[in-house]
Order: C-alpha cells, then structure tokens, then sequence
C-alpha cells in the first residue's frame, strides 16, 4: 500500500491535534523510508519481475529488517521513543505519551495495510513464516481500497480543523488528486529502472508529501 497509509495520518490527526501532521506522514511511512535506505546498501533485497502482481512489479523477496511483524513491532517502539523524548517538548507529561502512543500506532498500521495488499512476503520475524492477503493482484479493488482509505482520513480530518484561506479550503483535497496520481503511475507505469532506483525515488517521495503536509496544515487551524 502507498497512498492509504497517508489515511491514518489525517485520522490521528483528527484525534489529537498537537501532533504534526509532517511527523505522522513520516510515521505511516517509517517502515518504508528505512526500506528505501537499506536497500541501495544491500541489507534488504528486492527483484523488478515485471507481471510479479498485477499491480507493481516489485519481487520484495527479503525485508525482515522493516517488514518482519517483529521488525514492525520494533520501528513502532522506536517511534514512540523518538516522538516522546525528542520531537515532543511541550504539554503535559500525560498528553505527550498518549501522542507518542498515537505515533507509535501510525508506524505499526504501515504493516496492517501492507498485510491486506502484499503478497506473502511479510515474515513473522527473520525471514520465516511469510504472510501476505495479495490484494495488489486485484488493482481495481487495491487502487479503490487506497483512494477510500487515504479520503476518509482526510475527511476527518478537515472535518475537524479549519481554513485559513484558499490554499488551506482546497490544499489538502489538491495534495489527495496528487498522491492519487503518483499511485497510478505505480500502478498502471512502466516498472523502475533497478531496485534502487525504486528505493531512491520512493524515499525522495516520502520526504516530498511529507513537506506538503507540513506547509499546507500551516494553512489551517
């Protein structure tokens, strides 16, 4: 999943406002974006196998560092970490655990979606015990699943916070036809070049949205 993961971020936003929205962008992407670092240095592993689902053509035969229900479980912890002793620095000691729980719950939802959608290349730990529902061989259902999935959390959030002006009335629904765009070209395009390259463009994506987020929730309140 790509562009659903974003959902939660609007939702958990929704819930508690004095998390940024750029934090929980990067958090539902945490998994990835270290993904995306590990595998140009070779410590995962993925294949381009053109045809391998219906939807991408990515062959992601060895990820236990990220993708592993324990790694997830881990890089979830590591995240609650960060955001409570280092992101977070105001409020009382109270609020900013639960947030640093709702940030640690982003990281962790990454493997839940991924779980419905990847074929079964999630390990338990290690490199064993793969699991996968492989709703990405059915795109029309997948894309639909993404596109509800990242509204509804928009929804909610807008739903829940004001605008400032124009761009913060119609920023974010612009930001959703984007990412909506970006998904069908993962879907419907021609296939990367090689693994890093993959791994090099989602990563510099990640950072992109996540950058969006920041400016255009500066736009509303």
């Amino acid at each position: 999943m790509f562009i659903g993961h974003y959902g939660v971020s609007y939702a958990i936003k929704s819930r508690d406002k004095s998390i940024p929205l750029w934090v929980l962008f990067m958090a539902v992407q945490f998994l990835d974006v270290f993904w995306a670092i590990f595998v140009p240095l070779g410590i995962e592993k993925v294949r381009i196998v053109p045809g391998f689902t219906a939807t991408n053509p990515l062959d992601l035969y060895y990820m236990p560092y990220t993708h592993s229900l324990l790694g997830a479980i881990l890089w979830s912890v590591l995240g609650f970490g960060l955001y409570r002793f280092v992101v977070s620095v105001r409020g009382a000691d109270g609020a900013k655990t639960m947030a640093a729980v709702l940030v640690g719950l982003a990281v962790f939802s990454h493997w839940i979606l991924d779980l419905i959608v990847h074929r079964p290349d999630l390990s338990l730990y290690d490199d064993t015990y793969k699991m996968g529902l492989g709703l990405w061989d059915y795109p029309v259902i997948a894309f639909a699943l993404e596109i509800v999935i990242l509204f509804g959390g928009m929804f909610l959030y807008m739903r829940s916070t004001t605008a400032s002006n124009a761009i913060g009335k119609f920023g974010m629904p612009v930001l959703g036809l984007v990412l909506i765009a970006v998904q069908s070209m993962v879907f419907f395009g021609a296939p990367p070049s090689s693994a890093s390259s993959a791994a090099v463009t989602a990563l510099g994506a990640y950072v992109l949205f996540a950058a969006a987020a920041f400016w255009l929730e500066r736009q509303r309140t």
